[in-house]
């Protein structure tokens, strides 16, 4: 990859930004950190819905990715904007109902760079990250798990294209 060509942008989308997002932010950073991609992804979260701008992640969801290494308390929460739209490559949401707000939010000529994260990373087709903040540590963990398979493959799928 050319020095100056420009970096590839993700932008992983959940409800509230407090769960799934955040922990894919954290994972994909860290293992992007780690690989021969350094400095050439970018990874940022966000959620579709607006109560929960500023916070941090949820607790568990903290509490989660510090058992795994990955420091996300960091992070706060903000809301998709039409600008994400032409700051992003892709638009990677965690389940249909995401997908769906993205799609109606921005231009139609970006529908062809929103897709289901797992789906995308090739972990599974037609595939959601299930909402864990009803759940406990266990449900937390499971994510997590698929998290982390979905960053591997989102480093073999990007790999192959800008190495």
């Amino acid at each position: 990859m050319p020095e100056s060509q420009a970096p590839v942008r993700l932008l992983v989308v959940c409800l509230g930004n407090i769960c799934r997002s955040p922990m894919a932010e954290g994972v994909l950073r860290a293992r992007i950190a780690a690989s021969t991609l350094a400095g050439r992804v970018i990874v940022d979260s966000v959620g579709t819905g607006d109560w929960q701008v500023g916070q941090p992640p949820d607790p568990r969801a903290i509490s989660t990715a510090a058992r795994h290494g990955v420091d996300i308390s960091g992070l706060r929460a903000r809301q998709i904007s039409r600008d994400d739209f032409a700051r992003h490559d892709w638009l990677l949401c965690a389940d249909r109902s995401n997908l769906r707000d993205v799609r109606a939010l921005g231009p139609m000529d970006a529908h062809s760079r929103c897709a289901l994260l797992l789906e995308w990373a090739g972990v599974a087709a037609e595939t959601e990250v299930p909402d864990p903040y009803h759940g406990g540590a266990a449900e937390f963990e499971a994510v997590w798990g698929l998290l982390d398979r979905a960053a591997r493959g989102v480093l073999a799928r990007l790999g192959h294209r800008i190495a």
